[in-house]
């Protein structure tokens, strides 16, 4: 089994992120499952190009009270062109955007949210002593 962090994520239009994420990040579609109306998306995954990946699904399909809350969410993903993938943000009107800039622990780094409120932090930094 490959080790790898997965995020997960509900959403009142799960479609529209996916497609945002996709867009907007530079996330790749792996799949999507369909309830049995084929009306909501019960169970969707997108893989990061460098490991990992978020687990998305639309909200009310599960009766549980460990059902997320939306736009809670923050996710830290490792990138090598964090400048490109900004532009990639701009261009998809990413909303919050901070632009990339030098942090003093040696990443280079932007954030931004999408539009259901979850924070977006793209790094350079992978860890102590990684980069």
């Amino acid at each position: 089994m490959k080790n790898a962090a997965w995020t997960t994520i509900r959403s009142n239009d799960t479609r529209a992120l996916i497609d945002f994420l996709c867009e907007a990040f530079g996330f790749e579609e792996q799949f999507v499952v369909l309830t049995d109306d084929g009306r909501k998306i019960q169970h969707a995954q997108l893989v990061w190009p460098l490991g990992g990946g978020v687990m998305l699904g639309d909200t009310g399909i599960h009766d549980s009270d460990l059902e997320q809350p939306l736009g809670g969410a923050a996710v830290y993903l490792v990138t090598e062109n964090p400048g490109e993938l900004y532009k990639r943000a701009v261009k998809a009107k990413a909303k919050n955007l901070r632009k990339p800039e030098n942090q003093n622990y040696g990443s280079r780094d932007f954030a931004a949210n999408n539009l259901g409120g979850n924070v977006w932090s793209f790094r350079t930094y992978s860890g102590e002593g990684s980069y």
